[in-house]
């Protein structure tokens, strides 16, 4: 399990979704606590989420209509993958000022065209599936660009080794024929991977790697 460097700060703006520790309303996602028990994450921030879910400011990620990946340069072309299993979600104020957001991947669920490019990127010169078998971000500020743009700063974990990260989002709300709430996130950003530990090929394969997410984000009702 992967444990992060440094504490989170309790100065975060807004909440973080999916993380309420020894909450009845979420007992059916108790999943989503795992990765942070043994986190530094303060418990009055964990509170202060709970506090959120029931003011309504919670949007949940659904997995079978979001994804998560990356694309990496080579020389055989483009390489890109797509990690099947997270979860996470964002926390926004109403008032749009505010925000935060939280995304656990499993490592192991990263696929790609190619079965040998597929086992190399989880074996121990990239991202060691087996040894780090996840990948956590935790935001820790968001600055709004206006009420559909923003730039969500955060800790990002992978690899064992945690690094700050600034996330590119484009955002907009719609209902489904329900009349639930949605909220759909573009984010984009890009990182080294040679910060994360991973050197392997370099300088043959790129060394900045581009990260993406289209996500559907549900509105939590209590």
């Amino acid at each position: 399990m992967t444990i992060f460097t440094k504490t989170i700060k309790t100065a975060l703006l807004g909440v973080i979704l999916g993380v309420f520790m020894s909450a009845p309303v979420f007992a059916e996602d108790e999943s989503l606590c795992a990765p942070f028990e043994d986190s530094q994450v303060d418990k009055d921030l964990l509170a202060s989420m709970l506090k959120a879910a029931e003011d309504g400011h919670l949007y949940r990620i659904k997995p079978d209509s979001s994804k998560m990946g990356f694309c990496i340069n080579s020389p055989l072309g483009k390489v890109e993958a797509e990690f099947l299993n997270f979860k996470g979600g964002l926390a926004l104020q109403d008032t749009q000022q505010q925000g935060t957001a939280l995304v656990s991947i499993e490592v192991d669920s990263l696929e790609t065209d190619s079965a040998l490019i597929e086992a190399m990127l989880k074996g121990e010169s990239f991202f060691n599936a087996e040894e780090f078998p996840e990948i956590i971000f935790v935001s820790t500020g968001v600055e709004w660009i206006n009420d559909k743009k923003a730039v969500l700063k955060g800790d990002l974990t992978m690899h064992g080794i945690t690094k700050a990260v600034a996330f590119y989002l484009d955002m907009k709300k719609a209902k489904t024929v329900q009349g639930e709430e949605i909220l759909t996130v573009k984010a984009t950003t890009s990182i080294q991977r040679s910060e994360f530990g991973m050197y392997t090929l370099s300088p043959m394969v790129d060394d900045r790697v581009s990260l993406c997410m289209s996500i559907d984000a549900y509105k939590y009702q209590s």
